[in-house]
Order: C-alpha cells, then structure tokens, then sequence
C-alpha cells in the first residue's frame, strides 16, 4: 500500500496540462482543504478530485456490496469490503464537509477523464468560469 501513489497519477496530470494550457491557474493536492483534493481554485472555490475507479470502489457505488463482493477474491475479503465502504462514506463526507463551507466539489472518475480529458477540462472550466461572478 505504501508503493500507492496518492498524487501525480497520469490522468491527474494531463488535465492539470489541458487546464494550464488553457490559462487556468490553480493549486495541486492544496492540503488545507479536508480530503486534499488533486486540484483547487482557490479563487473560484472550485476543489476537483480525479477518483481512481478501483480504490474509490466505482463497482460499490454503481453496483452494489453483492457487485464488489463478487469482485474481490481474496482470503481477506472482508477486510477489503470494509476498506472500500469506509473510503466511499468518507468520500462523501468530505464532498459534503466542502460544500458546506461554500465549495463546489467536482469528481471524476479515473477512467472516464483518461478516456475525455477534454470534456473533464471543459467542465472545469466552465465551474470555475461560472464561480467566478461578474
């Protein structure tokens, strides 16, 4: 687990590249926010999370405990359904703790931004244009 990266993923980096590219400025994994999201506009109060589809159980929250059940086959597969429930309830309240302080919380999953990193761009951009007022 310590081999994990937590930041710099490829995805994540292409799309800071597309955003910076197209003027945004912005701060990358900006620890005073709770969660430490993978991107922030501190301006805008925009914070954007880019969701790896297995570590943030994609199959749990679209599927089911019966869908991530049968995926996990390990001996310890109850220790890994745990792990995955308690990182989907704290994902929400980390995008509920921010909204609440007036944030606007955008998550992507990893899969779906590699696959249209421009259309992730566009819609970031297009919340921070809007969060930015007159």
């Amino acid at each position: 687990m310590s081999a994990i990266r937590s930041t710099g993923g490829k995805t994540e980096v292409a799309l800071r590249s597309i955003l910076h590219r197209r003027g945004l400025r912005f701060r990358k994994n900006y620890a005073r926010l709770i969660g430490k999201p993978d991107i922030v506009f501190p301006a805008s109060r925009v914070a954007v999370f880019i969701d790896g589809d297995y570590w943030h159980a994609r199959v749990l929250r679209e599927r089911g405990p019966d869908a991530l059940y049968a995926r996990i086959r390990t001996a310890n597969r109850d220790y890994w359904i745990d792990k995955f429930t308690r990182r989907v309830k704290r994902d929400d309240e980390v995008t509920a703790a921010l909204e609440g302080e007036g944030w606007t919380v955008l998550r992507f999953w990893e899969s779906d931004a590699r696959r249209d990193l421009e259309g992730v761009a566009d819609a970031v951009e297009a919340t921070v244009a809007s969060n930015r007022g007159p």
